[in-house]
Order: C-alpha cells, then structure tokens, then sequence
C-alpha cells in the first residue's frame, strides 16, 4: 500500500519487491520485519553485485596484472568514489575501509587518540551513544587518564545543548557524539555541536557516528565540518563485515597506522618500515573486497530514490506507530525529540521486553529487545531495557499494524 502525506505517495509495495527476503512467511504469518536498525535486509542489487564478483572476476585487489585482479580492483576503487560522493566527502582519498563502523570508531581512538591525547585531556560523549562510541574512549580513560563529559538528556529525548556549552573548556580535545539514536531515534543536531565546539576552540576535533542516520536522510560533511564521521555497511542495505570511516585528509595524513602488515607500506626493510598516504595507510592486509563491492552497489539502491520522499515515508509511518502503540494500556513510548526518525523504544508495564518480542515473533514481527548496546542510556530511562520497533525503506503499514496486533495480543497474554 501506499503511505501519502500532502506532498508526497511512495510506492512501497515497489520497493518490496526488491528485497527477496521479505517474501517469507513466518510462523504461518507475513514477515513484518521491524528490526533495521539493527541490520537492515538486502535487495537483490547487492546480492546480484557480491555474487558476480565471486562468479565472474574474484582476484586480490591492487596486486596482480591479470585481467581478473585489475577488473575487482576497478570495482572496489569504484566503491570508495560512490561512497566519497555519498558522505559528500571532498575525495575519494578521505574514505578509508573499515570491518564496520565501531572498528572506524576504534582506529580513530587508537590513532588519533593515543597520538593527541595526554592525562587531563577531555573528551565530550553524549548519553544517548552506543557502547561503540563508549567503550574505544574509556579504554583509552584507563589508557592515558583522559577524562570523559557526557551531554545529557532533556525529558524528550533530545541532547542538552545549553548543557554541553558548559562542558567545554580549554581541555577539551574532542567531541563525539552519534547523529541518530539507535534506541529513541533522536535525531541529534550535530551541525550546531559542532559550530559550537569549533567557536569555542578550533582545534577541537569531532567525530560523528552516523550508523544510523545515513540510512535515513542525505549526509554531507563538507557541509557539517565534522573531522570524522563513521558508518557501517550492513545498516544502509549492504552487507555486514564493511565501514567506512570518512576524515579530514589532513587529519588522516597526520594520523599513525592503525595496523601493520601488507598493502599499507611503501617499503620494509628489517630497520625501517614506511608507510603509504590515506585511505591505504589504513587498510592492511587483504580488505573486504566483495564487502565493499556490495557497499558500492547498495549506495546505488539508495541513491535511486528521492531521499527526501523516503525520509518523509517514514516520519509518517513512525508518526502511525507511535500513535498506535499509544492506544495500547500499560506502554511507555520514550521520547525521540521533534526530530525522531526511524526507530521507536518502549516498555509495558508489568511484562518483560524478551517476552514481548517472543510473542510478536509468533506472529511474525520482528523487532530488538533488550538494551540495543546502550547501557547508560536505559540508565538515564530509568529501565534495564526496552523493545524497539524500527524501519526500513521497505516497511509498511500492514507492518504495523502487524505489529500492534501482536503486542496487543502480548498484553492480553502477559498481563490479563
């Protein structure tokens, strides 16, 4: 069916039929798939992409002459240019391959980090983070005796930003803080972090996870003048096992090897190693190459649709959610903010988030439970965990109504 607003009609039935695994049944029932946040399904463009590469020219990249190894070395070359164009990055030579976008994170806090940062340094997280975005930054507290601030959250969910003026000061090194929530779907105003950060001292760095947010809305980092920002493949219709982590090139130029082995060198010696120039710097060994190949072809997917149309698709259908799970007795929705998008936590009252997704799986939803790798946000929620509903380019109406048919029946079952 489609989904209208004033402005636009989305043909999401379309879609749909772009993405083979949806045509399952599960129990008995249409497959309401309702967990994109944390991987998303393939559509057959980067099925079709990743299999040709294994069936027609698989060869190491960047080594051999032959005909195989140069035609997969064009079309992971290729890869990194889409990707450039889609981060908006000034050059290919800003984007550097990564497993995904917690080891993009990891290589920033290794390198940059253990370089740049001395006992007393400050770095600026939020609550609303990801251990991803947590865990590289303490181990690097334990490490080198950084100091950690956290913005906090305000009653709907949006970040503190009159808070975060006040946690800056001359020691403050660096900012990093996710564009998306993956639990409440705020959609975190990072241009005015950032604008503020640099006011305040221009030789502060920050780091943007967009993990989330680059599945649902056009990113640009010319435009933020963000340092780093980070994404990971299999969220955004590709597959699992890539990222990408876009930085300066200066930055990237001044920046140590994360890891150390073929492919990043320009000469070794038993007394002297030295090192290619970003992205190869840090990309040893032989990479993911079909990965990235199928992270090329799923940037294409995207980049077919009008961005704003799907975006705006699904604020309406998150809109339809939240209005349905409000009429359902004993649920608590947590707040995203006035920008939420793609994503809606809740609890209910007396039942656990397990046994809720236990149920909705009986009748074919699928949705996460539990605490979505962000511990010190159900801290700040008050709760051990949640159930999060989350979409897709291709999830629909009957999705949810699906899926409030089955956390009705939870309630009915758990509760009465």
């Amino acid at each position: 069916m489609d989904i209208k607003t004033e402005n636009i009609e989305f043909d999401v039935d379309a879609v749909r039929q772009l993405f083979p695994s949806l045509s399952q049944k599960v129990h008995g029932r249409n497959l309401a798939f309702l967990d994109s946040a944390a991987s998303a399904q393939k559509p057959q463009a980067v099925i079709d992409a990743m299999s040709n590469v294994y069936q027609e020219h698989y060869a190491n990249i960047h080594r051999g002459v032959y005909k195989f190894a140069q035609e997969t070395t064009v079309k992971y070359e290729a890869a990194r240019v889409k990707i450039a164009s889609f981060l908006g990055a000034r050059t290919e030579k800003e984007i550097v391959f990564t497993r995904n976008a917690t080891e993009a994170i990891n290589l920033v806090a290794a390198t940059w980090g253990r370089t740049n940062l001395k006992s007393g340094d400050e770095v600026i997280l939020s609550s609303l983070e990801h251990h991803a975005n947590i865990v590289p930054w303490t181990m690097l507290k334990e490490e080198k005796g950084i100091n950690i601030k956290v913005i906090p959250l305000l009653d709907d969910g949006a970040l503190d930003l009159e808070a975060f003026k006040g946690l800056l000061t001359d020691k403050t090194k660096m900012v990093s803080v996710t564009h998306m929530s993956n639990v409440l779907g705020t959609v975190v105003p990072v241009k005015d972090i950032i604008q503020i950060s640099k006011t305040y001292n221009s030789d502060i760095k920050v780091l943007i996870d967009g993990s989330q947010a680059a599945v649902h809305f056009p990113i640009n980092v010319k435009d933020l003048d963000c340092d780093f920002y980070v994404i990971t493949g299999h969220k955004i219709y590709g597959p699992s096992g890539i990222g990408v982590l876009y930085g300066k090139y200066d930055l990237l130029d001044q920046m140590p090897p994360y890891q150390g082995g073929g492919e990043m060198i320009e000469t070794v010696h038993f007394d002297k190693v030295t090192f290619k120039g970003p992205p190869y710097r840090f990309e040893a060994g032989t990479p993911a190459i079909v990965e990235a190949i199928g992270l090329g072809a799923a940037v294409d997917f995207i980049n077919q649709f009008d961005r704003d149309v799907v975006h705006e698709y699904e604020t309406a259908l998150l809109s339809y959610a939240k209005s349905g799970l409000s009429s359902i007795e004993g649920v608590t929705v947590y707040d995203g903010g006035e920008n939420q998008s793609g994503a809606v936590s809740f609890t209910m009252e007396g039942a656990h988030p397990h046994d809720i997704g236990t149920i909705l799986d009986q009748v074919g939803v699928a949705v996460r439970a539990g605490h979505h790798c962000a511990q010190p946000l159900m801290e700040a929620l008050g709760v051990s965990a949640t159930v999060r509903c989350s979409l897709g380019i291709y999830s629909t109406q009957e999705d949810i109504d699906q899926f409030l048919e089955g956390l009705q029946k939870a309630h009915d079952l758990l509760i009465e």
